[in-house]
């Protein structure tokens, strides 16, 4: 994962992202990558439960 920390405390789910971090241009060009997942991961203590996160800006 870039710039992505979660954290699960009972049953709420906290997703921590710097948008002050950028990590170039994503694999389209239209965009510029700000935090991700890089695909579908396991919430922490949770390994049914799955999450896919992308956050950018445009280039």
């Amino acid at each position: 994962m870039k710039n992505v920390d979660m954290t699960v405390e009972g049953s709420v789910l906290t997703i921590r992202v710097d948008l002050a971090k950028e990590f170039g241009v994503s694999k389209s060009g239209k965009s510029i990558t700000i935090a991700s997942t890089e695909g579908n991961v396991s919430v922490p203590g949770h390994e049914d439960i799955k999450i896919g996160l992308n956050i950018y800006r445009k280039k």
